[in-house]
């Protein structure tokens, strides 16, 4: 059998494993490479080389990125200023939906949407809005905004470095955009007009990670509360915080009302999820007495954990101070959960079976805290410093503009700032290699590898070949919209990566066999394949299909027109910028 031949039936191999993902996709990938140097298809070291490209480099330094700027907060920040300065529900949903757009064309979709999802969720409910109407805009949202720069998706940095194997230019950092802007504005307005009259009302879950603790936080001297009331602080508003109580000197004021006004020192008994506990503590000017008294060791690492309170615990029936948990321990407890909502401060709360200890201290510490406890999670990462945000903010800034501007390769630049950000602690070395996907990483560098002995062998000609003289009487809009809409049918059942990937070397060939510049029909797939919103299958969706209680048909109802829409925008734009 000749190895055009042999490729072909690897390549539609490769397909259906794809398409039904009965092996994880980075699997079906290395085994694609393994056959293709079995069989001798490619030398050993272009096969390899795929693992060393810039793209894959980029790529990785970009999640290690979005990484730190989650770690510093950013996101956050960025969406709770939003919220404090919106004046009406359908003004908050809007500029929220443009701002997650704006976020996700610089970080990834994933994680903006991953971010962003209880800031929204809060905010609908407290506007009255069911959390069903703006849950799936903003994961199409986060979608739309990908398309604006080369770094918005992964999708989009693996068509760049496949471009210069197939003789052409990688993608400018912004050349996405002269489409990528007038897709996200135009399905931006679907998302405000057209997407809540066909969306469901129903009530959102609360994810388990979202349980309220009560914790005890003491406004301290020079805090931004001092002398504000409940209302006036944005407690509840703004940071998703409930006082549930008041200590002041020896007097306890149990339910304060809004019109209560904050002093210093004042020790505030607050609910609320642990990641709102861990920003206030950031943002408002307040400490935690008991973590301030505990004594760390030299420089070793802190941790945060959950721990649950087993029977036969020496806490149970005591208080922590009673108990002497911190001396016992050597660890700090910043706040507690009970199934049954409690109107108390954390210092006067006897322990029962069955509570949840938010715990910090060092690894060792947290490992002699014996039978009685069983930690149930680590929550080290879900901690923000909003005082190192402008430093993150700047690194990853620098790494854009150089890199945009060409100043620097993208490359080049991004691992600097990774480099900066580990020199500079803003994310440890665990958390680097833990915020890498590996799969993406993986499956990119083997296709690539895939796309070479696809032109070597010469399949891909024969390929292009027979599908020209079947393209050939749509003309160059015809064969523009067969493609993107192909390539929007295959990243439905298989990732994005890969169907851009499966896509690209196609599109290429048959438009060079026809005479047509490539470039539009790159562009075309790089936008279709970017924009997947018909089936929740998008990681982006995955996240908000549980707590807005979607259904599949949800999806299809909505995504439908909003492809629809992106297709014929994409269609207008992109041969008058990238001509035939």
């Amino acid at each position: 059998m000749d190895p055009v031949t042999i490729l072909l039936l690897l390549f539609g191999l490769a397909l259906l494993l794809f398409a039904t993902e009965w092996l994880p996709v980075d699997v079906t990938a290395l085994l694609l490479l393994a056959a293709l140097l079995v069989l001798g298809l490619i030398p050993t070291r272009e096969a390899f080389a795929g693992f060393g490209s810039d793209t894959v480099l980029t790529l990785a330094g970009l999640f290690v990125l979005t990484q730190m700027l989650l770690r510093a907060g950013v996101i956050e920040w960025i969406g709770t200023a939003l919220a404090r300065r919106a004046r009406n529900a359908a003004g908050m949903v809007r500029g929220m939906l443009g701002t997650v757009a704006g976020v996700s064309a610089f970080t990834s979709n994933t994680a903006t949407t991953a971010v962003f999802l209880p800031l929204v969720t809060g905010l609908a409910r407290r506007a009255g809005i069911a959390p069903s109407r703006v849950l799936l805009p903003l994961a199409y949202a986060s979608i739309l905004g990908g398309t604006v720069t080369v770094i918005g998706t992964s999708t989009n940095l693996v068509v760049s470095g496949a471009l210069p194997g197939a003789g052409l230019d990688p993608l400018g950092f912004f050349e996405l955009a002269w489409v990528g802007i007038p897709v996200a504005v135009v399905g931006l307005l679907y998302l405000f007009f057209v997407a809540p009259r066909l969306l469901p009302e129903r009530e959102a879950e609360l994810e388990a990670s979202l349980r309220a603790y009560l914790a005890d936080l003491t406004v301290a001297p020079g805090s931004p509360l001092a002398g504000q009331t409940l209302r006036e602080s944005g407690l509840g508003r703004d940071h998703g915080l409930t006082v549930v109580a008041v200590r002041r000197g020896e007097q306890t004021i149990y339910a304060p009302g809004p019109d209560f006004q904050i002093q210093e020192l004042d020790t505030l008994a607050v609910e609320g999820p642990p990641e709102r506990i861990l920003a206030g503590k950031s943002t408002l000017g307040v400490f935690s007495k008991s973590e301030q008294k505990l004594q760390v060791e030299g420089s070793a690492p802190v941790r945060l954990v959950e721990a649950v309170v087993l029977p036969g615990s020496l806490l149970i029936g005591r208080t922590l101070r009673e108990a002497r948990f911190r001396e016992r321990y050597g660890l700090s407890v910043l706040a507690l959960h009970r199934r049954a909502r409690t109107v108390e401060r954390l210092g006067g709360l006897r322990v029962q079976v069955g509570d949840v200890l938010l715990i910090q201290g060092t690894p060792d510490r947290i490992g002699g805290l014996g039978d009685h406890l069983t930690v149930l999670g680590d929550l080290t990462e879900a901690q923000r410093d909003l005082r190192r945000a402008p430093l993150a903010l700047g690194l990853f800034g620098g790494a854009v503009v150089l890199g945009g501007l060409g100043v620097l390769p993208l490359s080049v630049a991004v691992v600097i700032a990774v480099a900066l950000a580990l020199a500079l602690r803003l994310v440890t070395p665990e958390e680097a290699y833990r915020s890498v996907e590996w799969p993406v990483i993986v499956l990119v560098a083997c296709m690539l590898a895939f796309g070479t002995a696809f032109e070597d062998t010469g399949a891909a000609r024969v390929l292009t070949g027979a599908l020209s003289g079947v393209l050939e009487p749509l003309g160059p809009y015809g064969l523009l919209a067969a493609l993107f809409a192909v390539t929007v049918a295959l990243t439905q059942p298989m990732s994005n990566q890969a169907a851009a990937l499966v896509m690209l070397p196609l599109a290429i060939g048959t438009a060079t066999a026809l005479g047509y510049d490539p470039r539009p029909f790159v562009i075309g797939i790089t936008i279709a394949a970017s924009n997947s919103f018909i089936t929740p299958l998008e990681p982006s969706c995955m996240l908000v299909y549980g707590p807005g209680r979607y259904r599949f048909l949800d999806f299809v109802r909505v995504g439908s027109g909003l492809t629809a829409v992106t297709f014929a925008v994409s269609l207008l734009v992109i041969p008058r910028v990238w001509p035939f």
